[in-house]
């Protein structure tokens, strides 16, 4: 995706917008240029379409979804990976409990 789709994807949603007409791929499609296909297959450009489908945020899009299952996701094996680490600090802390003290040797 160029910066250049961006743009004009956002064009045409505005365009739409301001003549009070539905944002679908169809009409974004036709009013920016690019193909149909395209503004479905490249996530960016579907993210663009469907926000300016929600108009409010209301929506919950396919793509907002599948942005937060992400989010969600990043978030849990971070979560895990520090669980983990936990879990072998605790283990080695309760290996050096259970080893008895080494006593000194000293002469008597």
């Amino acid at each position: 995706m160029t910066d250049t789709q961006t743009q004009q994807v956002r064009s045409a949603c505005e365009q739409l917008l301001a003549a009070g007409r539905d944002i679908t791929f169809t009409a974004v499609a036709q009013a920016s240029g690019i193909s149909r296909a395209t503004c479905y297959r490249n996530r960016d450009l579907r993210s663009i379409i469907d926000t300016y489908r929600s108009r409010h945020g209301e929506l919950l899009t396919l793509t907002a979804l599948a942005d937060r299952v992400d989010n969600l996701t990043q978030a849990l094996d971070a979560l895990a990976g520090k669980v983990r680490r936990q879990e072998e600090e605790i283990r080695t802390l309760k290996r050096a409990m259970r080893q008895p003290p080494r006593r000194s040797q000293t002469a008597d």
